[in-house]
């Protein structure tokens, strides 16, 4: 007999589905940069919602290049981030180890929200050991300022980590060092029309059905009992159940990537893409925004971060492509 053959139903990916481990997003990896400058490889902001412009189709094999469209944006607020330390990193038969540490001196009182402040701390040590030593890696140490936005009901920062690209060691220490104590802002790490990866955690659902959770078809109406459930849980042999089969738990709440979206605009205008009575659940825009083609992984005011896009197969033209906005939509989101 000819053997019988169908491929599981409902897709696999992202497994497990468990709830992200922070609400902060973790990164990685990161781009290469190439030249001598060094910059901050990443930015972060909380996400307002969405809204739509009017603008100049930048994309060259599509049907509607070069003409006006209706484009689907996200729009971020930015606030300037603070540089509140650097790490160093050494390599070693397990990968990277952290060698030391140099903090701020003048830490904001806000951080003891999120941990204990360091009392005394030798930078100049921690300075000299990462030029003394064969340092494979200097990030950055930095902090959100989530009570410069009225739309957070929060004041206690985030902290992360934030690579450095550009030049040698020896200029990535001296810009680390530099930088410490001093604020940057989304001008400084990326400019209008560049592509960037946005890494963020979705919005969650709880505990939902097998259904919604994996995508399996619906049993037969004439299924005794049930219908949205599986037909079985798998094979006789082996005697457990293995973690392929599709079963109901947690459903979203996860940390997912989006590669390549195009950073269409940073302003500091907020009156210029402000809705009539407000963003739904958020309110105001008052500070520095980022406009983005498309929709972003997170619910309203969850944090998102961004990088240099890792995974742009493009030419160099391609990555950086200025769009011509005509119209930002300001009309009310809830009939104002």
């Amino acid at each position: 007999m000819p053997k019988h053959n169908k491929p599981n139903r409902g897709s696999m990916a992202f497994s497990p589905r468990k709830r992200a481990r922070s609400e902060t997003p973790h990164i990685s990896s990161w781009a290469a940069v190439d030249g001598d400058e060094t910059k901050i490889l990443g930015f972060a902001g909380y996400k307002v919602g969405m809204s739509h412009i009017m603008a100049v189709d930048y994309r060259k094999k599509s049907t509607t290049a070069g003409q006006e469209i209706r484009m689907p944006v996200t729009v971020v607020e930015m606030p300037p981030m603070k540089v509140i330390g650097a790490r160093g990193y050494i390599q070693d038969t397990y990968g990277l180890r952290t060698l030391t540490e140099a903090w701020d001196k003048k830490l904001d009182s806000e951080l003891e929200r999120k941990l204990p402040i360091p009392k005394e701390q030798d930078n100049k040590a921690a300075w000299k050991s990462m030029k003394d030593n064969d340092i494979e890696e200097i990030r950055l140490l930095v902090q959100t300022q989530p009570k410069m936005v009225t739309g957070i009901p929060k004041k206690r920062p985030e902290i992360m980590e934030m690579a450095i690209g550009g030049g040698d060691i020896g200029s990535q220490i001296d810009f680390a060092k530099g930088m410490i104590g001093k604020e940057f802002t989304a001008n400084d790490f990326a400019e209008d029309g560049e592509m960037l990866d946005a890494v963020a955690v979705t919005t969650g659902y709880g505990f939902q059905g097998h259904v919604k959770r994996w995508g399996v078809k619906l049993l037969t109406h004439k299924n005794s009992k049930h219908r949205r459930m599986i037909g079985n849980l798998g094979p006789f042999s082996p005697g457990y159940v293995v973690s392929t089969v599709p079963q109901a738990g947690q459903t979203g709440y996860h940390q997912r990537t989006e590669y390549n979206k195009r950073l269409l605009k940073i302003g500091d205008n907020p009156d210029e893409i402000n809705p009539k009575g407000g963003f739904l659940n958020y309110g105001l825009v008052r500070g520095t925004y980022a406009l983005l083609h498309g929709s972003l992984p997170g619910p309203t005011k969850r944090l998102i971060r961004f990088r240099k896009a890792v995974r742009f197969h493009g030419t160099r033209a391609d990555s950086v492509v200025k769009p011509n906005i005509t119209m930002v939509s300001q009309e009310s989101q809830q009939g104002v």
